[in-house]
């Protein structure tokens, strides 16, 4: 177990600062212009932040939300709450004006950090239901004539101010934060129900920076690049890596130019959700086969030869001869532009929030990308488990991290004990008992095993397993992901069946495939709705299904399915912020579809 060499993040923040104050710390977007925060740079903004809140009448602990996408403003907002003293409670920019009001008043948040005027907006209209708010900081935005909105340039020139006025308070309130601080609480997202603080303390985040830097996989020489949404644990427990190793990190939340910002920073690693790399195997699979002819020729083949050499590398072998020149041959022609899409610098990926499937993973191991998928839970500080990117297993979340306690229960449940558990879910003592023994192991509600080596392979969620009306129980999760790469139009599936006596599915097409498509497949434009009731659309899922329910026994095959009018999204309440389907969401919305299926069946 890494031993704890900080007692809170603001002391391991400092000790950054001080170490290296003339390192990049942060590249950041204005425009098409990127700009680049050194440490010490980042030092006197926090220090003002903290200051400025302080003037403001925040006290020990006192929480302040930031309500924002992921941009340095964010990291910065962070920083300074925490150095001042205070919590921070994280809300997504995504969430309706009533889930905010829920959140602040429920964390009793005295000041908010909004991202705009949009942002403050929502704000203002829940004000007459939040009494306690003190305060909003808007980052890009207009204040009021009131006081009540202030900018981030205000708060930060109040802090300037108050520093000179009271010598040594700023150093003196940072030291006096203890490990057992409340440091954040983050909201769950649930598909049901309002959301659920968890409470994680300072300890918690200096753990889980301490315990990736002992892994060794990553170094001050790294460049990340972060777009994660840093209300999301992932995103926020890789702001706490960076602050115990010390790489670079470029920030810009905006997933529209990802790609476009990849090339023009070119990372050494990135942490993403499995829908990335899902929208990104679609629209490097649909290339080839709309040219086709000679370059879907050469494509197929290149795959072939790396998937090959794929085999033998999980194996711990590397190829030779004539295997070997054929690699050397296929990644001139096709994986070194497949790199190139992320920038041409990529060591490894990090992959959490969701399972990836392992026909992902193995196809872009292929092209010479390592994806290293991970494990963990909000309620964990997020990571827990990870694969080394030079000795992983796919299908698993690799081995614990040094720290992690694993068990697993009669039931097949994962359960998890250390320094990163949290506390407890705020105001919530008896949902607390529910998953958190008085040991102080955290039950999951993930269901897996433990494979030699320490290796975690996670079969399901407890709740998410369907049980059919026969007895049989069945894994959706598993089956979705094998789906999801048998088409380049499928874009999502969501398996359906539980009390039913035989499992459907409900599918939505991904636009972005469907012009590619057409070409590939002899067929004029076609309109997205037009599209979804085409034949050849129905053809080609119709062999997709079929195909796929020979590999499986009876009881899980999927004897009935359905194309749905339009791509799950977040904005349509479909999607979590971390891009992970609502099962249950879905399914309510989709209730009349879904019993036609079983309309005459036997129960």
């Amino acid at each position: 177990m890494p031993a704890a060499s900080f007692k809170s993040v603001a002391e391991m923040f400092h000790h950054r600062v001080r170490s290296t104050p003339d390192g990049d710390a942060y590249y950041y977007r204005r425009g098409t212009d990127w700009k680049t925060m050194l440490w010490k740079e980042v030092g006197a903004r926090v220090r003002n932040i903290a200051c400025g809140l302080r003037s403001l009448g925040l006290v020990d602990s006192e929480r302040v939300a930031i309500q924002s996408g992921t941009r340095v403003e964010w990291i910065l907002a962070d920083m300074g709450i925490l150095c001042s003293g205070g919590a921070c409670t994280t809300i997504y920019p995504s969430s309706t004006k009533e889930d905010i009001a829920y959140i602040i008043l429920d964390s009793d948040s005295r000041m908010v950090v909004a991202e705009d005027d949009k942002q403050v907006g929502k704000l203002q209209q829940v004000r007459a239901q939040l009494p306690g708010l003190k305060y909003v900081i808007v980052m890009d935005g207009t204040p009021s004539a009131d006081g009540w909105v202030l900018t981030l340039d205000e708060l930060e020139k109040r802090g300037a101010d108050w520093d000179r006025d009271h010598p040594g308070l700023y150093e003196s309130n940072a030291d006096a934060i203890d490990s057992d601080r409340l440091a954040t609480l983050i909201y769950t997202s649930g598909t049901t129900g309002n959301p659920t603080g968890v409470i994680l303390t300072h300890d918690c985040w200096v753990f889980e920076g301490e315990a990736i830097d002992s892994v060794g996989i990553l170094s001050p020489a790294d460049k990340q690049f972060l777009f994660l949404p840093l209300a999301h644990s992932f995103g926020k427990v890789l702001e706490c890596a960076q602050l115990r190793i010390g790489f670079a990190t470029a920030v810009d939340g905006d997933l529209n130019t990802l790609v476009a910002n990849l090339a023009v920073q070119k990372p050494t690693f990135m942490g993403a959700v499995p829908r990335i790399f899902e929208k990104v195997y679609n629209k490097i699979v649909s290339g080839p086969k709309e040219k086709g002819g000679i370059s879907l020729k050469i494509f197929n083949w290149a795959m072939a030869v790396g998937k090959e050499v794929s085999k033998l590398r999980q194996a711990g072998q590397e190829p030779g001869g004539l295997l070997s020149l054929k690699y050397a041959i296929a990644d001139k022609l096709v994986f070194v532009k497949i790199r190139a899409v992320f920038g041409g610098n990529i060591r490894f990926f990090i992959s959490g929030a969701a399972p990836l499937s392992r026909e992902i993973a193995e196809f872009f191991h292929a092209a010479g990308i390592i994806i290293a998928e991970g494990y963990g839970l909000t309620e964990s500080s997020a990571a827990s488990f990870v694969n080394r990117p030079e000795s992983f297993r796919f299908g698993t979340v690799g081995p614990a991290l040094p720290g992690v306690e694993v068990k697993i229960a009669d039931d097949g449940e994962i359960l998890l004990r250390g320094r990163g558990i949290m506390s407890g879910y705020y105001n919530k003592a008896e949902q607390t008992a529910e998953c958190l023994t008085a040991d102080k192991w955290l039950m999951t509600g993930d269901i897996g095993h433990l494979e030699e080596g320490g290796y975690l392979r996670i079969t399901d969620r407890k709740k998410d397993l369907i049980k059919t009306s026969g007895g049989k129980y069945v894994a959706p999760q598993e089956l979705e992901g094998k789906l999801k790469t048998r088409s380049t139009l499928i874009s999502q599936v969501i398996v359906h069946g539980n009390n039913r006596n035989f499992c459907s599915a409900l599918v939505t097409i991904a636009p972005e495939t469907v012009e590619s498509w057409c070409k590939a497949n002899g067929l004029e434009k076609v309109e997205y709705d037009a599209f979804l009731t085409h034949p050849k659309v129905k053809e080609e899922l119709d062999g997709v299904f079929a195909a796929y329910n020979k590999e499986l026994p009876s009881f899980s095959t999927i004897k009935k399915y359905a194309i749905l009018p339009k791509d799950l999204t977040q904005e349509d309440g479909d999607l979590t912020p971390s891009l992970k389907v609502k099962r249950k969401a879905v399914e309510a919305k989709y209730k009349a579809l879904l019993d036609s299926f079983y309309e005459g069946a036997l129960a």
